[in-house]
């Protein structure tokens, strides 16, 4: 088990001007999952590390937990060597992160914290001691040591050449043992005389070890901020910068700038945020796991606008976690019910979970500590927090803001979809806090238009992905519900409330009288209409009348010249016929006379 762990903790990195793979020395995980993240996977396995710091710094938390953790994720055995503290005093308060150190049995804890009348006297060196843990070593079979404020047992040799020379004794009996060694001691590389050159008791240990940790706790604006740094480390590559931690209810957590958004969390899901012009506005609404800020002076809306976010994901199915900082949640529920919001059913139900903070409670990485531990616990797929300003306000404005993109990061990379409010101060956005603004998705800014009255007016200065509407919108709040007025202008100005109440008052009075002029008009022509029809159908009957009249002389007519061509016809056939003697065949009557013989007379 325990070369699997040490396969675990070996570490390879690509040289940064060649693709020529580097093998780094081995490492030894510690668990501390920041430290193993910005150290390239722990510490030198097999060397010394020197972590040093002020009082209070938590150089004995980092030790104990890096032996607790060697032992329980690596099978480890593991030594800690107390020279300012007894183990009993050790153990109690080991017991308030969680750890039950006596279970531990591959743990062995030795006091060696001199009595507090201890003279030196002749000669003095760790010979016997290291002779002592040389023993116990090879019967744990030990792979990690922690010597515990080594300064104290430092300041009972006579001066500087006696200490390097146990130093040097102590850093040998490490490196021919094979341990993981973290020596700590009191030393505060803040201050301008904190490293003497002569008579300092730790001014050699720095250039013999292979790592040297700086723990720093100081105060910002009245908030206490832990600070650490790795000064050196031999054979590996490492984050230079000072990285923020805390010592919180699971001991020592370092922060770290953290993974790139999972791929699989760049969604192009669109998700309703329950005001359907707001949707429109965004074209189709927020893409899911994105971040939108809301910013605004006091009374602009944002909680209620949030609320209204946080209900809607409720009425999905979607669970939601609210962090309100100005307003306990009983108090924020009720005052929601106004505009027609129900958060306590939501909240029965259990998809909602309203964490009532307070404002300053701890430094920022503390606060991102908590938010941590609330989203682990209640996995939500949505996040308000309100107002983000009092949520991550504890320190300097540059330690506040790199916790804040932090969180923001940290929060995608779970697939959330974030909204935070903000305060701005009157007459603009430039004092948005933080600038979130810069990392967020989607900035909705809301303000107040003041024209004889204060009127709402929400507007979107920015939404990554997606074409969104450049109008600045009335926000109206009222018993049914949170709505925005379609944009109306007048005289180059956009209107809003009484002015934009009159204004389409008018406007539907003139669509009013202009109706009635339609239809006063409308029903004239329709008379109009009616009497010419009447009109068209008598003249349709006259003109039937006249064609009838028409039709009919045109039939006496024609009978009339028929009869006149009958007659003319027959009159030429009996002329004929007389002339012929015939007529139809019959020898006609009363025909032509004989004509008379000469000399013959009757």
């Amino acid at each position: 088990m325990r070369s699997g762990g040490m396969a675990r903790d070996n570490q390879t990195t690509m040289n940064s001007t060649n693709n020529n793979p580097i093998a780094e020395c081995a490492k030894a995980l510690t668990g501390i999952a920041g430290f193993d993240l910005i150290t390239r996977g722990g510490l030198p396995r097999g060397k010394a590390t020197l972590v040093t710091g002020g009082p209070g710094s938590g150089k004995t938390v980092f030790g104990l937990q890096t032996l607790a953790n060697g032992v329980i994720l690596n099978d480890e055995p593991g030594i800690f060597v107390a020279f300012e503290e007894n183990s009993r005093q050790i153990v109690d308060n080991a017991a308030s992160f969680g750890w039950n150190l006596p279970d531990l049995k591959e743990l062995f804890f030795l006091d060696a914290m001199p009595a507090s009348d201890t003279i030196s006297i002749g000669e003095f060196d760790f010979s016997g001691m290291l002779t002592l843990l040389s023993a116990k070593v090879h019967a744990m079979d030990a792979r990690r040591i922690v010597f515990d404020s080594l300064d104290v047992l430092l300041h009972l040799l006579p001066g500087p050449v006696e200490r390097r020379r146990e130093m040097n004794r102590l850093h040998s009996w490490l490196v021919t043992n094979g341990l993981t060694a973290v020596i700590t001691a009191k030393l505060d590389w803040q201050r301008a005389d904190a490293m003497p050159l002569e008579e300092g008791g730790l001014q050699y240990m720095p250039f013999i070890v292979d790592c040297v940790i700086v723990l720093v706790h100081d105060f910002e604006n009245t908030y206490s901020q832990r600070r650490l740094r790795i000064m050196k480390y031999r054979g590996s590559g490492f984050a230079e910068n000072e990285a923020p931690f805390i010592i919180g209810p699971s001991a020592f957590e370092v922060a770290s700038a953290g993974d790139p958004v999972p791929a699989e969390h760049v969604s192009t899901e669109r998700l309703s945020c329950g005001v359907e012009a707001l949707d429109e506005m965004l074209g189709g609404g927020f893409i899911r796991a994105s971040t939108t800020i809301i910013t605004g002076v006091p009374g602009t809306a944002k909680s209620t606008l949030a609320g209204v976010f946080s209900v809607t994901a409720c009425k999905r199915g979607e669970r939601a976690l609210y962090l309100a900082f100005d307003e306990s949640g009983g108090e924020l529920a009720r005052n929601l019910c106004s505009v027609g919001l129900d958060l306590q059913s939501h909240v029965n139900s259990g998809l909602l979970h309203i964490h009532s903070g307070v404002a300053g409670a701890g430094s920022a990485e503390e606060q991102l500590l908590a938010l941590k531990a609330l989203v682990h616990r209640h996995r939500p797929t949505w996040m308000i927090i309100d107002p983000f300003s009092s949520f991550i306000r504890s320190g300097s404005e540059v330690t506040t803001q790199a916790v804040a993109h932090r969180m923001i990061r940290w929060v995608k990379s779970k697939g959330i979809t974030l909204i935070c409010t903000s305060l701005t101060t009157e007459g603009g956005v430039s004092g948005t806090l933080l600038r979130i603004s810069t990392v967020a998705d989607t900035w909705i800014h809301l303000n107040f238009f003041n024209g004889g009255e204060r009127n709402r007016g929400l507007t979107i200065y920015k939404s990554r992905g997606t074409k969104h509407s450049n109008q600045v919108r009335e926000l109206i709040l009222s018993d049914a519900g949170v709505s925005l007025a379609t944009q109306y202008t007048g005289s180059g100005e956009m209107l809003m409330g009484t002015m934009r109440w009159e204004k389409e008052r008018e406007k539907s009075e003139e669509l009013l009288r202009l109706e009635a002029e339609f239809e006063s008009k409308r029903v004239a022509v329709t008379r109009e209409l009616a009497h010419l029809d009447a009109q068209i159908e008598t003249l349709q009957h006259t003109v039937e009348a006249k064609r009838l009249i028409l039709r009919s002389m045109s039939d006496v007519e024609a009978g009339r010249r028929e009869e006149e061509t009958l007659r003319e016809s027959g009159m030429i056939r009996v002329r004929e016929a007389k002339q012929s003697g015939f007529v139809d065949g019959i020898p006609a009557k009363g025909g032509l006379e004989e004509p008379a013989v000469e000399g013959h007379h009757r």
